[in-house]
């Protein structure tokens, strides 16, 4: 089971009793907003363990290429759950507090509560950060690049909703001292619909993300040369002319490519060269399938495509 996933669900479970209890408590906007945002992070994170776990089954005869895109199903289930159970409540609550009169001054109580929960989340941010660096280290990107671009919405959708839950407690936490300071409520409410909003936002982000991986998404461009370059690299290859590679799950991808080979064999022991370099592509742990063509050299890449059926 991913360890993050883990990190994830166990800080989610402590901070959500801990804001709910402060929330009843104090009866504070921004902690109502706070706890339906932490309820609704717990919720995820039990979608995104079905998700890593489904998305791991092997191949079968109903699932040539494996069972990876249903890791977008189950993240695109959690983050609509984050739009309706963390955005919606907190933007709809605070709203209706907004008219209201002056409620308990219990405001320590919060003050200790966001305090906890901001170690806790950010315990499960660094584990995310951690994972999501070593990537970006590899790739060359920023932390924020490699977060919105890898194929592991499991991945993504913890780093994005320890990175909000971080960024909430901050709002709730100015919300709170404003009421405090000022005796006013209105500043508390502001403060859980900001929540929302920012609920609100990050749920957009990742059910688009999950939405592009789900319609077919093409691997990118530094991915393509790299894989380009290593079918290139055997010795049976002497070019490599069309070249179509497509995420079907984390960190899986389905390729098709024509190639032109080394020598001047008999069709039948080209079948064989051909279905032997397939084996070889397919060895590579991302790699689901491989399918290979034979390329007349000189020809354009894309002029290939004609002999090649389109992936699944």
């Amino acid at each position: 089971m991913n360890i993050t996933v883990v990190v994830a669900f166990t800080a989610n479970v402590l901070v959500a009793l801990a804001k709910t209890t402060a929330a009843v408590l104090t009866g504070s906007a921004s902690m109502v907003a706070e706890s339906a945002h932490s309820w609704a992070d717990t919720g995820n994170e039990v979608f995104l363990v079905i998700a890593d776990r489904r998305s791991r089954r092997h191949a079968d005869h109903t699932h040539p290429h494996g069972y990876g895109r249903e890791a977008y199903v189950w993240s695109m289930f959690a983050a609509v759950g984050l739009f309706v159970a963390g955005a919606a409540v907190s933007i709809v609550h605070g709203i209706q507090e907004l008219g209201a009169e002056e409620g308990n001054d219990s405001f320590t109580i919060a003050y200790v509560v966001l305090g906890v929960s901001f170690v806790l989340e950010g315990t499960s941010f660094l584990q995310a950060y951690r994972q999501v660096h070593r990537g970006a280290a590899a790739a060359e990107q920023t932390v924020l690049q490699t977060a919105l671009s890898t194929s592991d919405p499991t991945l993504r959708a913890v780093f994005a909703e320890d990175s909000a839950a971080l960024i909430g407690i901050v709002i709730a936490a100015t919300g709170i001292g404003l009421h405090q300071a000022t005796g006013s409520p209105v500043f508390d409410a502001i403060g859980s619909i900001l929540v929302g909003v920012l609920l609100g936002v990050i749920a957009w982000v990742l059910i688009d993300r999950n939405r592009r991986f789900l319609v077919g998404m093409a691997v990118p461009p530094e991915i393509d040369d790299l894989i380009r370059r290593r079918i290139v690299s055997m010795p049976e290859v002497s070019s490599v002319g069309y070249l179509h590679v497509e995420f079907v799950g984390p960190h899986r991808v389905y390729l098709v490519a024509s190639v032109d080979l080394v020598g001047d064999d008999s069709e039948s022991v080209v079948a064989d060269r051909l279905r032997a370099l397939e084996r070889r592509l397919e060895s590579e742990e991302a790699v689901v399938e491989a399918v290979l063509t034979v390329s007349r050299p000189g020809r354009p890449p894309d002029a290939d495509l004609d002999g090649i059926e389109p992936p699944d």
